[in-house]
């Protein structure tokens, strides 16, 4: 089921020119303050291996989404900061994804779903701590 969902919301995404992975890098660090974060903190907030994200940096860095730039704190880490035109394009692709996982998944599901979702997501709990529980 998650796997259908996440394949259609990501054809879905890529009409937009972003793909699943740049909507999940550019709206994780959108939420961050300044629209900057190291790319340890992003890499586990995302539950991403440092290398994983580093290499998807770079890309994404290429088409001018992020920048980076050597973590004053750290001389072997770096800093990601969402760039002007990620904004825009997180901003023109946020629409789609909101009613591409609303169509594919929200609508399809009765209030009774809704409340099995919370309560069982609750329950699991976030095990990285970065996020607050869904009924909560």
């Amino acid at each position: 089921m998650t796997t259908s969902v996440r394949a259609d919301t990501a054809r879905d995404l890529a009409g937009t020119g972003l793909s699943e992975p740049d909507y999940e890098v550019l709206s994780t660090l959108v939420e961050r303050p300044g629209t900057t974060s190291t790319l340890h903190e992003q890499a586990t907030k995302m539950g991403w291996s440092r290398s994983r994200l580093s290499r998807h940096a770079s890309r994404m860095e290429s088409r001018g989404l992020i920048a980076r730039a050597p973590d004053p704190a750290d001389g072997r880490g770096c800093l990601l900061s969402l760039t002007a035109t990620g904004r825009e394009a997180l901003r023109d692709a946020t629409p789609t994804h909101l009613e591409s996982v609303r169509r594919r998944f929200a609508d399809r599901l009765d209030a009774d779903d809704l409340r099995d979702l919370v309560r069982i997501a609750d329950r699991l709990g976030d095990e990285h701590g970065t996020a607050a529980p869904l009924g909560g």
